[in-house]
């Protein structure tokens, strides 16, 4: 169950950057503003009580990993963000990096 709300904490992780990005393109600013914080706190709130159960170390890479992963993603396809081959790799490396802590644990 740990791992789940890890993952639940990654896509809230995923959240607060799109909200910040969505506040400064246009409309609605207050509300993508809070849409952020609300996304933070409950980003902060599934990494800690997965942290309970999966090492420290392990939750927060793999958090953050696919926090980058996705938000890079996300950045690609919604807002024209650069793609390159050299910006794909890392994105593989990052993803090989939270599989390998996934596979250790």
């Amino acid at each position: 169950m740990a791992w789940i709300y890890l993952l639940i904490a990654a896509v809230f992780e995923v959240g607060w950057p799109f909200g910040l990005k969505m506040a400064a393109l246009g409309q609605y600013k207050v509300w993508w503003i809070i849409f952020a914080i609300i996304a933070m706190l409950l980003s902060g709130v599934f990494l800690f009580i997965a942290q309970k159960t999966i090492p420290v170390g392990t939750a927060y890479a793999v958090w953050t990993g696919i926090g980058a992963s996705c938000t890079f993603l996300l950045g690609v396809i919604l807002f024209n963000d650069a793609f390159s081959l050299t910006r794909a790799l890392g994105i593989i490396l990052i993803i090989s990096g939270v599989v390998c802590l996934k596979i250790g644990h």
